[in-house]
């Protein structure tokens, strides 16, 4: 195996298919990185069981500046390999093998390096059944920014971990839960055939690092199989495998209509919550109270070591009934700073019940937040 390629172009693709790779794993040659050499194309492979990630790179890309003249494959330990990359002095490198060590050599510099064989790295998953549709990779960057806040980090409720993903005709619905907040976005795709409704669950985790692979893309095509996800985009492939188990029924918990509503500048209702924020973080609940009456709106926070904050709010519309409702700042600011638009709309039914959060003028739910207020009593 031996082939010479633009070091920075392989830093790039080092650096996404790293993504994949963990250091903690009950399978240590998953530590490594694959190299697969064929006549045309590299091809890097990084996996932790759970996410699995492969980059082609092609001779007939000149930015990769790839000349190939043996085929072959090997296994290298990822991050020396990635570290030794990065330090190289010259503007390509040359990586040759000899049974399973690896020569890299670049200007004045050469490493060797011990690796495995490809043969003994799992193989990546094949979806015998699928069902597949195209979305563009800027709406999938928003259903991920905008669920994945809501999606629980605590194990006991693994399902909880996950964001529920429904394709229905030609909508997709994401929906996460804490248990403490909701998220939901819905987005209707253009240009798509009517697909069957499907729905699995995608650890939220899987997500949030497809989402910083998928800057600077257009199109993204989206596998499901029983077991497992597949996107597909520019030249590379993202695999993750589904949480098993029933996602709750969360459309019970959306509430269908409100007795108060608040309507408000998403930036200035931010800033107050930041500024009641440094005083509730400093007691032991975590909890700010939102006093609407008489029309008027002020949010306050309080720590009895430390004393308290009040701020009146200066809100576009109030409506309703008088309302006290306390709830954790944090999942406010979280939900306030996804959402798309300058305006928002909070709408409440009584201080014990969930509210929502919207963009303003959403009227069928496809941007919600929503968030379990706190019992102070």
């Amino acid at each position: 195996m031996k082939f010479s390629i633009n070091r920075q172009a392989f830093i790039k693709a080092l650096n996404d298919v790293s993504r994949a790779i963990s250091s903690r794993t009950t399978i240590p040659i998953l530590t490594n990185i694959k190299l697969d050499l064929t006549d045309e194309e590299l091809i890097l492979t990084g996996s932790n069981a759970d996410i699995s990630i492969k980059i082609t790179l092609e001779a007939s890309d000149t930015t990769n500046q790839l000349v190939i003249d043996t085929p072959g494959g090997i296994t290298l330990p990822a991050t020396f390999f990635i570290n030794i990359v990065k330090h190289l002095p010259a503007e390509t490198l040359t990586l040759s093998v000899e049974g399973l060590q690896a020569l890299i050599t670049s200007g004045s510099a050469s490493f060797k390096i011990n690796g495995q064989p490809v043969s003994a790295y799992p193989k990546l998953p094949e979806l015998s059944e699928s069902k597949s549709l195209k979305v563009s990779a800027a709406q999938l960057v928003e259903i991920i920014a905008q669920t994945k806040i809501s999606a629980s980090t605590q194990e006991s409720r693994p399902i909880l971990t996950g964001i529920h993903l429904t394709l229905d005709g030609n909508q997709i619905k994401a929906v996460t839960t804490d248990s403490h907040r909701l998220s939901q976005r819905i987005v209707t795709l253009t240009g798509t055939e009517n697909t069957e409704k499907t729905s699995v669950i995608i650890p939220a985790k899987a997500f949030n690092e497809l989402q910083s692979l998928l800057d600077g893309q257009n199109r993204v095509e989206i596998k499901l199989s029983a077991n497992q996800a597949v996107f597909v985009f520019g030249k590379t492939t993202f695999y993750s495998r589904l949480l098993e188990g029933n996602y709750p029924e969360t459309d019970r918990l959306i509430p269908s209509e409100a007795t108060t509503e608040l309507q408000i500048d998403a930036a200035a209702l931010s800033g107050a919550i930041d500024r009641a924020s440094l005083l509730s973080h400093e007691s032991r609940n975590n909890v700010i109270l939102l006093t609407i009456n008489g029309g008027q709106a002020q949010l306050s926070g309080n720590s009895q070591e430390v004393g308290q904050v009040n701020e009146n709010l200066t809100a576009e519309k109030v409506t309703g009934e008088d309302l006290e409702i306390s709830f954790n700042p944090d999942y406010v600011r979280d939900a306030l700073r996804v959402l798309q638009g300058k305006t928002v709309e909070l709408k409440f039914t009584t201080n014990l019940r969930p509210f929502i959060i919207i963009p303003e003028g959403e009227t069928d739910n496809k941007q919600l937040q929503l968030v379990t207020p706190v019992r102070t009593f």
